[in-house]
């Protein structure tokens, strides 16, 4: 499966690049192989690898084929859903727990969870890592995580 075009687009391709740049920054490792196509690198990587923006309800903005497959959806409602809405109702606590952890450190590399398709499927993350996603200048633009699926 060809990287979805909306990908392709150039804002939005940009903060796919700041997936991989923030997690070599943070991490100390590349999130994958060297790559002239960073976005296609990243579709094709065999971790389920999402991101959400700075919204005050958070968005997902990224999904590669693992994370799809994962959660059960298409790119073009995974891109509309609120990240929040990954987790049960009763689980969304341990989640903001999780992020303002992230938040506060840049990245956690422990976590493990459960999230939910969109198809209604239960279903085990973890070790999962999760880690800002910040810009060369320091700015903010949302946070990631990775996984294997």
């Amino acid at each position: 499966m060809a990287v979805p075009s909306l990908y392709r687009e150039p804002e939005r391709a940009a903060r796919i690049a700041l997936i991989a740049d923030s997690h070599a920054r943070l991490l100390g490792r590349p999130l994958s192989g060297p790559a002239d196509d960073v976005v296609a690198a990243l579709w094709d990587s065999p971790l389920a690898i999402l991101a959400h923006g700075t919204e005050q309800d958070p968005v997902f903005f990224f999904g590669n084929k693992a994370a799809l497959a994962a959660f059960e959806t298409d790119v073009e409602a995974f891109t509309r859903m609120p990240s929040r809405l990954s987790a049960e109702a009763p689980l969304r606590e341990e989640r903001q727990a999780l992020l303002d952890r992230v938040t506060a450190n840049g990245f956690i590399d422990d976590y493990a969870g459960v999230r939910i398709s969109a198809r209604g499927r239960r279903f085990r993350i973890g070790p999962a890592v999760v880690w800002n996603l910040i810009d060369e200048s320091g700015r903010r633009h949302g946070q990631a995580a990775c996984f294997t699926p």
